[in-house]
């Protein structure tokens, strides 16, 4: 199946900042910005056992429900500032105590699974993605990491998935190499893939190049996480998860000139450029406020001219890539 079918819209929730991605997010701030999603009309959480302890309690029939497997949560604790998190080492320094456990085998798969239905207080899953099995999380590890999710986590959620228990499954990483591996595969055959970061205004042309038209080919639906490339084309300073480096703030600022010469807004601007990919099913930007939301639903629906995708005239997007609007006849 594709998971277009599966998604109640083309814009969902991800809940990573919620988790103390950058700051210690209060409690408060967290449920209300998931209930101003939920307000506003957003059905399509995503989730993850890293990210903290659980969703808003809503009607379980009335919403589609993704979250992640390859590390098992433990009860017992560990200082988050030194967990080893590869490139990422410092993202999750204001989360949760627990300790975590890196496993992609088949059993603690399994018992992922079991624990994130509890900790989510639901009786099912929708998606489940393989989570973080690249080079930003395990250097020159990662694809003997990958093996062990190959022969572990894609066939045990190939068996749930057969058996009902989940609706479908991919993978959920930060780059393109993983993904571009698995379609190459005969089996296990995944269902969609979580792709963040690497399909934005900023960082596409890889992704473009194979892997989206690959994905395609095979009916494997792509997630677009990040979608504003960290924060910094939502204006915030962040990149890759880091302070942005001074090139991306340029290229930023050459953006943000032509968005407002032809009175479209960044955000519109990424997330349209984002979804308007015919292999791209949704994308799930962040939030960790209540009036992100509503930003989020107006950018996209903004209506941008075609004159502002000179984008690619001008090189700073690739010339092949889909744009959202068409040239007037």
């Amino acid at each position: 199946m594709t998971i277009r079918s599966l998604l109640p819209g083309r814009i969902g929730f991800g809940t990573a900042p919620l988790g103390n991605m950058f700051r210690a997010i209060p409690d408060e701030e967290a449920a209300a910005t998931v209930r101003a999603a939920w307000d506003q009309g957003i059905r399509y959480f995503d989730t993850a056992p890293l990210y903290g302890a659980g969703l808003a309690d809503k009607p379980r029939e009335e919403y589609v429900l993704s979250t992640k497997v390859g590390r098992v949560i433990l009860d017992e604790v560990e200082a988050p500032a030194s967990r080893r998190l590869g490139e990422k080492g410092a993202l999750f320094e204001h989360g949760r105590p627990n300790r975590i456990v890196n496993d992609y085998s088949a059993d603690a798969t399994l018992r992922s699974v079991e624990d994130s239905l509890k900790r989510l207080r639901t009786d099912r899953l929708d998606i489940v993605w393989v989570h973080d099995i690249a080079q930003d999380f395990y250097g020159d590890d990662w694809l003997a990491m990958y093996e062990s999710a190959r022969t572990g986590a894609f066939r045990a959620l190939t068996r749930l998935r057969e058996e009902g228990v989940i609706k479908a499954w991919g993978l959920g990483v930060n780059k393109v190499e993983p993904l571009e591996l698995t379609l190459d595969l005969d089996e296990p055959r995944p269902d969609a893939f979580l792709l963040a970061g690497r399909y934005t205004l900023l960082d596409h042309s890889r992704a473009l190049q194979r892997l989206l038209p690959a994905a395609a080919e095979r009916d494997v639906d792509i997630v677009v996480g990040g979608p504003y490339s960290s924060g910094i084309l939502a204006g915030g300073n962040h990149y890759e998860y880091a302070e942005a480096p001074a090139g991306i703030v340029e290229k930023v600022s050459r953006i943000k000139a032509l968005a407002q010469e032809h009175g479209i807004g960044i955000k519109s601007a990424a997330l349209q450029f984002v979804l308007a990919h015919p292999a791209v099913a949704a994308a799930i930007p962040g939030a960790t406020r209540p009036s992100r939301i509503a930003e989020d639903l107006g950018a996209l629906t903004e209506n941008g001219p075609y004159a502002f995708w000179a984008l690619r005239d001008q090189k700073i997007i690739a010339h092949d890539a889909p744009v959202p609007v068409r040239e007037a006849s």
